[in-house]
C-alpha cells in the first residue's frame, strides 16, 4: 500500500495545471493531515462542521479549509471565521445565513452553488430553475458577505463511465450558462468542483477546476469515526 505522500504525488502529478486538489480529510486523524501537509498539500475538505472546527484549531493556519458536505444553517456560525470555500450551497436560506455570519466576522465568504446532476435520490442540489430564481432574487442581490465563485456537483455512484461523463458534461453546461448570464463580468466565477477518487479523471476531462479526493490519498474511510 502506498503512503499518503506517494498517493498525493501520484494524484497531483496526474492533474493538469489549474486544477486544484482538495484532499478530503473527513474522518481522518490529525496525524494523517499533518503527513499530507508536510508533503506540501494545503487544501483540505471536511464534511462535518464540528470536525472541521476541531481540526482548524490544532493545525497550521495556512491551511485552506473547504466545507464539502451537506451544510445545515445552524452550523454555519462555527466555521464562518475561517472557512475558505463552502461547496454545497443549495438554497437561498443557507446563503442568507452564510452572508449573515460572514458579516459578523467582516468576511466575504466564497461559495459554490451545488447542483443535482445524479440519478440518485440521496444527493442534494439545485436545478437550473431554482438557481436562476436564487440569483435573480432581491435577497441575493443585497448580500454583501458572500460571493458565488462557481458550481459543484456529484455524479451518480456507478461504474457506467458514459453516464458519469454525461452528468459532468451537464454540470459544465450549467456552469457555462450561469457564467454567460449572471457572471460574465466577474472573473472570480471560475470554479467547477466535480470529481472524486473514483471519477476525477473523467471530471478533469470534462472541465473540472477542482477535484475532491479522499480515499485515493488517505486510504479507505474510517467509518468508526463517523
Amino acid at each position: 500500500m502506498n503512503s499518503i505522500v506517494e498517493n498525493l504525488k501520484e494524484i497531483a502529478g496526474s492533474l493538469p495545471e489549474g486544477v486544484k486538489l482538495v484532499a478530503v480529510s473527513k474522518t481522518k486523524p490529525v496525524e494523517a493531515i499533518v503527513e499530507a501537509y508536510e508533503a506540501g498539500q494545503r487544501v483540505f475538505g471536511e464534511n462535518r462542521v464540528q470536525e472541521l472546527a476541531e481540526k482548524y484549531e490544532v493545525l497550521p493556519k495556512d491551511i485552506e479549509w473547504h466545507m464539502i458536505g451537506h451544510l445545515q444553517t445552524n452550523k454555519v456560525k462555527y466555521m464562518a471565521a475561517f472557512v475558505s470555500l463552502i461547496h454545497g450551497v443549495e438554497s437561498l436560506k443557507l446563503l442568507e445565513t452564510i452572508d449573515k455570519e460572514g458579516k459578523k466576522h467582516d468576511r466575504v465568504i466564497p461559495c459554490l452553488l451545488q447542483f443535482y446532476i445524479a440519478s440518485e435520490e440521496t444527493k442534494f442540489g439545485l436545478d437550473m430553475e431554482e438557481a436562476k430564481a436564487l440569483l435573480e432574487s432581491n435577497d441575493y442581490k443585497q448580500m454583501k458577505n458572500v460571493k458565488i465563485v462557481g458550481v459543484m456537483g456529484m455524479a451518480t455512484n456507478t461504474d457506467d463511465e458514459v453516464q458519469v461523463r454525461r452528468e459532468f458534461h451537464h454540470l459544465k453546461e450549467i456552469f457555462d450558462e450561469l457564467k454567460a448570464t449572471y457572471f460574465a463580468e466577474n472573473p472570480e466565477f471560475k470554479e467547477l468542483s466535480m470529481g472524486m477518487s473514483g471519477d476525477y479523471r473523467i471530471a478533469v476531462e470534462e472541465g473540472s477546476t477542482m477535484v475532491r479526493v479522499g480515499s485515493s490519498i488517505f486510504g479507505a474511510r474510517n467509518y468508526a469515526n463517523i
